[in-house]
């Protein structure tokens, strides 16, 4: 395990993307948010993926040279057709649509299909929590990315569909960001790279049958991830279906099951402008009582503090800024050899923390 500066990772990661073809601006995008997931402790969806996005440009599904359309579009939505490029570079202008749009509008939605991997969905909410709106993305994850089982099934037939909401506070944004599965199927990814077992509630393996080993999800037989809510399961499987409804079918993307082979984002982004309601002074006012409310209640044991979400996010950001960001030696070397793949030698990306 090595820890890298922000800067390190940032700069080894675009220019990676650079010799892959992608544009300098675009290549600067996805290092900067794939960094920023692993600030904040999602290393399921930072550095992590670099060789699973370099194949997928090689193999075809992702295709940096042709740019998003609008296809349709009003003064309080838009349609946006990405062209298969990447998924965070069109997530990113999606976002900062919605808020021009909300504005003007109040309010505003965004849909969007033929869009790779968008990664960590609670990066684009803050976009708009720091500019004092409501920020909502949800996405499904059709096509190849089926990990979830439904609620009392076996079999991966949904994927773990996210959703993120970011409002403002008055010193940091408030951000959910979860899925609808009882984990991200990049922590598993994670859980493989480090050689680590998972906790007993995450999977299940190809017989349905309860598993704490990583390997068991892609089997033989295949294994699933499982719903959120454990005995409540039922309500993270309700939740992800109507994700899969918002982000698929209403963008056009199609849904799980659809017989996509193709790892898709289907993308609901929605920008809500505070101002149109009430004042933000006020709006901040509300948040905090209601913060200082929730975390006053007595303490169950085994717990230090009560945490709004996003807190922990937050603090791990803090600590990483100033240790730096570890990465597990496995990814590491899959870095390197990605590095290498595109005309980058494991020397010379080395030579880059020295």
């Amino acid at each position: 395990m090595q820890n890298f500066t922000p800067e390190q990772l940032r700069k080894v990661t675009s220019d990676i993307f650079k010799a892959a073809g992608i544009p300098d601006e675009d290549a600067q995008t996805i290092s900067q948010l794939l960094v920023d997931a692993n600030l904040a402790g999602h290393d399921s969806h930072g550095v992590i993926r670099i060789p699973q996005y370099i194949g997928l440009m090689k193999s075809g599904q992702i295709n940096p040279s042709v740019p998003m359309e609008i296809e349709r579009e009003s003064p309080s939505h838009a349609l946006i057709n990405g062209n298969w490029g990447f998924g965070h570079v069109i997530a990113k202008k999606a976002m900062s649509l919605a808020i021009q749009k909300a504005k003007s509008n109040t309010i505003s939605a965004i849909s969007i299909y033929n869009c790779n991997h968008i990664g960590r969905l609670g990066s684009y909410p803050v976009m708009a929590a720091k500019e004092g709106f409501v920020g909502m993305v949800m996405a499904n994850a059709g096509g190849a990315a089926l990990y979830v089982a439904p609620f009392g099934g076996t079999d991966g037939r949904l994927a773990t569909n996210p959703i993120s909401i970011g409002v403002p506070g008055r010193d940091k944004p408030i951000l959910l960001d979860i899925t609808s599965s009882v984990v991200a199927q990049g922590k598993i990814r994670v859980a493989l790279n480090r050689g680590d077992s998972v906790p007993l509630g995450w999977l299940i393996n190809g017989k349905g049958e309860p598993t704490t080993d990583p390997r068991e999800l892609n089997g033989p037989p295949p294994g699933a991830l499982l719903p959120l809510g454990g005995i409540a399961g039922h309500k993270g499987f309700a939740l992800g279906l109507m994700i899969d409804v918002l982000g698929g079918a209403l963008s056009g993307a199609g849904c799980s099951g659809s017989g996509n082979t193709r790892l898709c984002n289907g993308v609901l982004m929605i920008a809500i402008n505070i101002a149109s309601f009430t004042s933000l002074e006020d709006f901040y006012h509300h948040v905090d009582e209601l913060v200082a409310h929730v975390k006053s209640s007595p303490l169950a044991p085994g717990f230090d503090e009560i945490l709004a979400p996003g807190e922990i996010e937050s603090r791990t950001e803090q600590r990483r800024l100033q240790e730096g960001i570890p990465i597990d030696d496995e990814t590491w070397r899959q870095i390197q050899e990605t590095a290498a793949e595109v005309g980058i030698s494991g020397l010379e990306v080395l030579s880059k923390f020295k």
